[in-house]
């Protein structure tokens, strides 16, 4: 997978239907992303229902055509609210986390897309699908927060 920024070499075999989260090693987690970038949108989220809404605003350090952060090591640095998802923190997230999301999937207990990287060994089939959020985004400095209504998309 020459194309993947995320080393998914050297992995156990289908690790992801045989390992729980909480014991998978941190390159067997980092490789559950399938890099749609949906997690670095700016969500909106309705204080009585708290049903979530996601926008097509994305993170200020999201590339809109990797879908990947632009920081990730260092995100935190310039976005200290990025969270740190975690087998151990998954249940207090997963509710905002995409529908397609591998991370809230297994954690659902329901498998892996057929387009996820693992499986089609290549990064690109999740952009091919038209699950990413490649093309599409708003930086989230060109928008003013109170406009962000207006830029809320449909989950697939």
């Amino acid at each position: 997978m020459s194309d993947d920024p995320i080393d998914r070499s050297g992995l156990r075999p289908a690790f992801w239907e045989t390992v729980p989260l909480k014991r998978m090693t941190q390159r067997e987690w980092e490789a559950l992303c399938d890099g749609c970038g949906r997690c670095c949108l700016n969500k909106l989220e309705d204080a009585e229902t708290g049903e979530v809404a996601l926008t097509r605003v994305a993170c200020r350090l999201l590339d809109g055509e990797s879908c990947r952060c632009a920081q990730y090591p260092i995100r935190h640095q310039f976005v200290p609210e990025c969270i740190r998802l975690t087998a151990a923190t998954i249940e207090q997230h997963a509710y905002w986390l995409p529908r397609t999301c591998a991370y809230k999937r297994l954690w659902e207990g329901r498998g892996l897309p057929d387009w996820h990287p693992l499986l089609t060994g290549t990064a690109e089939s999740v952009h091919e699908v038209g699950v990413s959020v490649r093309g599409w985004t708003i930086p989230e400095f060109e928008v003013d927060e109170d406009d962000w209504e207006d830029h809320i998309i449909e989950e697939q």
